[in-house]
Order: C-alpha cells, then structure tokens, then sequence
C-alpha cells in the first residue's frame, strides 16, 4: 500500500512519476528516455534510469531497464481522493482545513489533483445534489476559465465555503442555489476564491 515507508518517493523520483502520469494521460503511450531526460532538465540517461528502477522497485511502475516504451504505470498506487470536509449546500459555513479521510475511487477515477467534499444541506437539490452526498471537485487555478452556471466549491473569506452555480457579470459573482428557498449571494470577484468545479456526484446507498 503506497504510503508505508518503503514506497515513500524522493522529489527527484516524484517529480519523474508526476509527469509520467501527466504525459501517458494525455498521450496514452510512455514517453522515451530522452522525453524525460529533456522533461527533467538532464543531460545524461543515467539518473532517469536510476530514478525508474527505484520507481518500479517501489511498486509505482512496471518496466523492462532498457525499454522505455514497456514502462507501465501501476494503477493500485492512486491511493484515494482526500476527503477535505464537509461545504455548505445551505448557508455558508465554516471552510475546511484538514483531510478527513480518503475517498477510495481509484478503480474509477485518475484525473490528479481531485478532491471531495460531503455536502451538508438541500441548497443543491434541483441540480440532484442532495444532503450527505459527496461531490468529486476539479481544482480551479483561473476562475475566469468557468463558464456561467458551473456548479463550483467556493470560498468567501471570512465565512466558509458553500457549493453553488457560479455566475460572473463585470466585477460581481453570483453564487446561485438550485433550491428557490436559498436567496442568491452576489459578492465581488475579488472576494471570491473558487475553489473547484464539481467533477461527479457519488451517493452511496
């Protein structure tokens, strides 16, 4: 299981593996050696070589030394999408700031960076959010990439984080419930910290 000591990774092996993931997701195939000697700013094979041998030696990878293109990511290390708290679906609430727990859905879902959240209130209900369910979020670096009605975890400093659809108009954001009974809150964009854009709701039985 990744996390024991054993299989912990060093920067330079971590900073390797992160980009392994990022370019066989995006390319499908694993990249050549010199791909990742250019990707890691070196000049010599060696160290990349070191680096996979250590890679596979703690069960992150599978690969024939030589052989580049046989490298294998091994899918059992995505150890679980962090539950960070609990977000409001009602009034705001207090944000979150430790994990929980983990959300094991790495059979079904590879996309990094995702985080969870359980939602707490009806406020989302007509958009088939209900209470205690938990929202799977893509983190948002440049909230002027959303667009208008997105469903997004956001943060208004000083009072919490709420999930809601995201509008913007010129310099105001408004968050939205899909409840009739939750009254909009607008607020300046410079107030707002978006968090993430929902990704998938899960609901357990």
């Amino acid at each position: 299981m990744i996390g024991e000591s054993d299989k912990e990774l060093t920067p330079a092996q971590k900073e390797l593996y992160d980009w392994l993931v990022d370019y066989i997701s995006v390319n499908h195939h694993s990249p050549s050696i010199r791909q990742m000697m250019k990707a890691m700013g070196l000049r010599s094979p060696a160290p990349i070589q070191s680096r996979l041998r250590h890679l596979q030696e703690k069960g992150w990878i599978a690969w024939q030394e030589g052989q580049a293109r046989t490298l294998q990511l091994i899918k059992d290390n995505f150890s679980g999408i962090p539950v960070l708290g609990s977000v409001a679906a009602g009034g705001l609430v207090e944000t979150f700031d430790d994990v929980q727990e983990e959300l094991d859905l790495s059979s079904v879902l590879e996309t990094r960076g995702l985080f969870a959240l359980t939602v707490n209130g009806d406020s989302m209900i007509d958009s088939f959010i209900a209470d205690g369910d938990t929202v799977l979020m893509e983190p948002v670096n440049d909230s002027s990439s959303l667009r208008n009605g997105a469903i997004v975890s956001a943060l208004v400093p000083g009072s919490g984080t709420t999930l809601k659809h995201f509008f913007r108009k010129g310099s105001l954001v408004r968050l939205e419930a899909a409840n009739p009974a939750y009254d909009p809150i607008e607020i300046d964009s410079s107030q707002v910290q978006v968090q993430g854009k929902l990704k998938a709701v899960w609901r357990q039985a």
